[in-house]
């Protein structure tokens, strides 16, 4: 029995893509902070099986049988057999955990999805399936994002981009580029603090609000608007302006709060205490000049982004003023992590 094991991080983005068309591709491009502790586990082993032209799998998460995720997981392979046909010879063995509760808002998919294709891509490299001179990370990027858009970002250490743009030559919406050799070292130790407002699953799922993006009134003025985003937040994470990079960051989270409220139908994402944490944050620098900054994905959740050199004083006012807005109290302490892991 041939096994392999990885692990594969969440990530936030920071300019966000909202929006999709064809086949999993981005209407805007988008960049993100690969995260650490939060991440995916996951364990593959195969054996030969008759091949009957169908593929067949186990799934166990957190050791338990899964069958929603396996149904999910199945219909994803079998959209991308006609580029890994060597998937129906083998049953195929999955056990995954998270190091993070799966409904807290935090991309579990992004981490799931990637962890997954890094095995089986290892694993086609395993059993000489793989072309000689592939690039192994751009590989298993290219699937992730077909199994989960966000997906494709998590592969690389620090900070990673996805999507065609004018400011990146290598970018592609196919696959993500990693952005660790561009990145300033003033980002390389940069906290990322989830404040767990909500564990109920979210109102919308991500698909669907992609696909509201279609009828929004004000989808081609957002693409236009996330393009000088990008331009302007390559040139903070470069230079190292943390001013401009929390200013951008928490604008991008805002609009795409804005999107679903506009969209048809409409969905108001954030929680009371997702603004009361908001409003705190903002007044916490007005009066500190400490650069603490905030975002959020498409639910409560409000994640803290900020220097390891403030930490001690973020802790503090977390402590004191913000995690009585958590669902028991609950915050994950995060921070810029190294992207794929073989174990």
């Amino acid at each position: 029995m041939i096994q392999t094991k990885w692990k594969s991080p969440s990530n936030i983005a920071l300019v966000k893509y909202w929006g999709k068309h064809g086949r999993q591709l981005p209407r805007n491009a988008s960049i993100s902070f690969t995260l650490h502790h939060c991440h995916t586990i996951t364990e593959i082993s195969i054996e030969e099986k008759k091949v009957d032209g169908q593929i067949s799998i186990d799934f166990f998460f957190e050791n338990k049988k899964q069958d929603q995720f396996k149904s999910k997981i199945l219909s994803f392979l079998n959209s991308i057999l006609s580029e890994m046909p060597f998937l129906v010879q083998f049953h195929w063995h999955i056990h995954s955990s998270n190091s993070f509760p799966h409904s807290a808002g935090i991309a579990s998919s992004a981490s799931s999805m990637s962890a997954l294709m890094a095995c089986i891509c290892d694993l086609e490299k395993q059993l000489g399936f793989q072309k000689e001179g592939t690039d192994f990370l751009k590989r298993v990027s290219y699937f992730s994002r077909l199994a989960s858009g966000s997906a494709c970002r998590s592969v690389y250490p620090l900070a990673a981009s996805w999507g065609q743009s004018n400011y990146l030559p290598l970018s592609s919406d196919e696959y993500a580029s990693p952005f660790d050799a561009d990145l300033h070292i003033d980002f390389h130790d940069f906290h990322d603090d989830v404040l767990i407002v909500s564990r109920n699953e979210k109102s919308v799922s991500s698909t669907v609000g992609h696909n509201l993006m279609h009828n929004n009134p004000f989808a081609d003025i957002r693409y236009e608007q996330a393009d000088l985003n990008m331009k302007l937040m390559l040139q903070a994470l470069k230079s190292g302006d943390i001013e401009e990079f929390g200013r951008i960051t928490e604008a991008e989270a805002l609009m795409l709060h804005a999107l679903m409220m506009t969209s048809s139908p409409s969905f108001v994402l954030m929680e009371p205490s997702s603004l009361e944490i908001i409003k705190k944050v903002q007044n916490f620098r007005k009066e500190t000049s400490i650069p603490l900054y905030f975002t959020l994905d498409a639910g409560p959740n409000v994640h803290l982004l900020y220097p390891h050199s403030v930490e001690e004083k973020v802790n503090q006012f977390i402590s004191a003023e913000l995690s009585q807005h958590c669902d028991q109290n609950q915050v994950i302490r995060d921070f810029v992590g190294k992207g794929l892991e073989k174990l």
